[in-house]
């Protein structure tokens, strides 16, 4: 299988200078010629030099129609790389991707312009998602001044694509940026009692910082989802969840252990007030929260059933 690695990103979001440092890295530094499909041609041109020394050939498609399994397949045998890189262009819909049978997806990252973010999220919503959505790692450089932004744009990205790696930069590098001043709660109170903005907001800050919660009390309303074949003695208390638009709506909630569930039924409404762990669970294949009931209690349902993080 040929392995090809997919950055793609909108157009002046930092694909080319990430794809250079890429080659010039000694880990890149190994034998064969690497392929390089350029999508688009942004303002920064690729240095000759980087690209000889990489041993690194180029091939420029210029229109959607001609990324196919066959066009694609027939300049790959004209270089016979070792690897292929993929700057993809940013207004080419992710969805309609088809590479060659034998070609391996190994990695693919989203590079995004964090200055220009924001009209790019409030105005081509579903196209941002449809980028990050399966990308590994997402990149925002260009990050300087933007502190307090950074918070919210991480939350957007999570509410898409909760697993992806996440990093900002700015003109000095990475940025390590602790965002506990942005949460709508206290992190200082052993009892937390979400309110509906901030069930979504605390959802997604456990997935990538569960220790400032474990052994904390969480307490939130929750919609009740008994996973079917599952072993008893557990539900998932969570909540729908819109992350994009109005056809992406998912059920976000984490395993829960109790030891009444057989009192409840899926669907219902319920007040739950647990304490977090740090567990491995078969369904997470890892390590990552799980609750356990203090008290789980009838509710009534909320004036909005579907949360948003748009």
């Amino acid at each position: 299988m040929k392995p090809v690695y997919m950055i793609n990103g909108f157009l002046e979001s930092g694909k080319t200078e990430f794809i250079q440092y890429t080659l010039q890295q000694p880990y890149f530094q190994v034998k064969g010629t690497t392929l390089l499909f350029l999508c688009e041609e942004g303002e920064v041109e690729y240095d000759e030099n980087i690209l000889a020394n990489s041993r690194t050939e180029i091939e420029i498609i210029e229109n959607e129609e001609d990324f196919n399994p066959e066009h694609l397949t027939e300049l790959e045998k004209k270089h016979r790389p070792e690897r292929i890189i993929i700057e993809f262009n940013g207004m080419w819909n992710p969805k309609n991707i088809k590479l060659p049978f034998f070609w391996s997806l190994e990695q693919q990252i989203t590079t995004i312009n964090a200055a220009t973010f924001p009209t790019y999220y409030t105005n081509m919503k579903s196209m941002v998602a449809e980028q990050v959505r399966n990308s590994e790692m997402i990149i925002f450089n260009r990050c300087d001044g933007l502190d307090e932004e950074l918070a919210v744009y991480r939350r957007n990205i999570k509410a898409v694509n909760q697993k992806a790696e996440i990093i900002f930069e700015d003109a000095q590098g990475e940025i390590s940026t602790i965002f506990e001043d942005d949460l709508p709660f206290d992190l200082k109170q052993d009892e937390i009692d979400l309110t509906e903005e901030g069930y979504g907001i605390w959802y997604l800050d456990a997935l990538d910082h569960l220790d400032r919660y474990v052994g904390k009390k969480i307490t939130y309303l929750a919609q009740v989802m008994i996973p079917k074949d599952a072993p008893g003695g557990f539900f998932v208390p969570g909540r729908q969840v819109m992350t994009c638009c109005a056809e992406d709506i998912a059920f976000l909630g984490f395993a829960c252990k109790y030891d009444k569930v057989n009192e409840l039924q899926n669907r219902q409404w319920v007040k739950v007030k647990a304490e977090v762990r740090k567990e491995y669970w078969e369904d997470y294949k890892q390590v990552g929260p799980v609750l356990y009931a203090i008290s789980v209690e009838p509710a009534k349902a909320p004036k909005e059933e579907v949360l948003s993080f748009v």
